[in-house]
């Protein structure tokens, strides 16, 4: 006899960006490999592949306003949709990916018998706050954070388990690995066949890369006083685009002008395996707001090596001195010396290959699936 068959998925998550988009497509893969599976969200990209290759529920257009009132006031009428749609689906699983904190939905799930599943994508009482404390003073900011962080710790205590990508990611969220509720592996993966290593290490120029948003939370201001004292044969490359481009092209127009560094603006997801390619390494100096970074994951696959900010899951994947680096501060100066220090390493083609051979073993497709489908059979056993 064989194994018995997985239950079908229903996937709720918050409103989504192209950030956000991304992570639920690759986490919409992995399930419909192994089993059916539908996603209830709003805000959905209209050029989003989703729309084509899965079921979809969209509640909405949007999911937050302008103000706080106006997006908490959207938070709750989507949660009282969300209960409403559950309630019509035939799915034996709901799982709340990114939508920790929406209490209501999950115990909806709950009283209508499903086994209920949260996914954090991140710190997202972190984030937030960081965002507010842009628009509101330190004080509210801190409280409505705390206000998130207890509807998210009141899901985790719903939840019939909690998947985390890694198990430094659990142990941020004070979550515990070894909880038989915790699976403290559920990674996604990378699309291996596309992102691969087109340039031999050896034959890479002293580029040096930041790919992402340009926003404040992934530190590009430390950045751009790195990109001004580096040696001059080494270029700092920004990939990406976001609220700060206006200000880095005004703060570094001088070495923009001489060639030392390059702004692109934004790059297409088909283009990013060539601009990882052409980086001798990756830089990330994160706040602890994501979980594990998709670009981290990508750069090792194209076998750049990556120094980055050991916060939330980065340990278990950038692991220092053997697949990249750890950040241990991200004051200028300090970053500037640690990247000149790594360059002048001679063993970073074999760290290079450390990375590739990483994400083959644990972070491809089948790989991801395996993970997921053993979930699934201890969630359903």
């Amino acid at each position: 006899m064989g194994e018995p068959p997985l239950p079908d998925v229903c996937v709720v998550t918050h409103p989504l960006a192209a950030a956000g988009e991304n992570a639920t497509r690759s986490l919409l893969d992995i399930l419909g490999a192994i089993t059916g599976v539908a996603l209830v969200t709003a805000g959905l990209p209209e050029d989003s592949e989703i729309r084509e290759k899965r079921e979809l529920v969209e509640l909405t257009r949007k999911g937050a306003g302008d103000s706080v009132l106006v997006a908490a006031v959207r938070f709750l009428l989507n949660q009282l949709r969300m209960c409403r749609v559950l309630a019509d689906r035939d799915e034996e699983v709901v799982l709340f990916y990114g939508a920790t904190s929406y209490v209501l939905p999950i115990l909806a799930a709950k009283l209508l018998g499903k086994t209920v599943v949260v996914e954090p994508r991140g710190d997202v009482p972190l984030t937030l706050r960081l965002n507010w404390e842009q628009r509101m003073p330190d004080r509210v900011a801190w409280t409505l954070a705390g206000l998130v962080k207890t509807l998210e710790r009141v899901g985790f205590t719903l939840a019939d388990g909690v998947v985390t990508y890694t198990p430094e990611m659990a142990r941020q969220l004070d979550l515990h690995p070894e909880s038989q509720r915790v699976f403290p592996t559920g990674a996604r993966y990378v699309r291996t066949e596309e992102f691969d290593v087109e340039r031999p290490y050896e034959d890479r120029d002293r580029v040096v890369g930041f790919l992402g948003r340009l926003d404040e939370e992934k530190g590009i201001r430390e950045l751009a006083a790195v990109a001004k004292n580096l040696p001059a044969d080494v270029t700092f490359r920004f990939v990406g685009d976001g609220d700060l481009r206006g200000w880095l092209e005004r703060e570094l127009a001088a070495e923009i002008d001489a060639g030392r560094v390059e702004l692109t603006g934004w790059v297409d997801h088909d283009d990013v395996p060539t601009q990882l390619n052409d980086l001798a390494l990756l830089v990330l100096p994160s706040q602890p707001t994501e979980g594990l970074p998709t670009t981290i994951l990508e750069a090792l696959a194209c076998g750049t090596p990556v120094y980055a900010s050991p916060v939330s899951g980065v340990p278990d994947v950038v692991r220092d001195g053997e697949t990249g680096f750890h950040i241990p501060s991200r004051e200028p100066t300090a970053l500037a010396d640690g990247i000149e220090e790594i360059l002048a390493r001679d063993d970073l083609a074999n760290i290079s290959e450390n990375g590739r051979d990483l994400i083959e073993a644990e972070y491809s497709f089948e790989a991801a699936c395996e993970r997921y489908r053993q979930i699934l059979f201890a969630l359903s056993g």
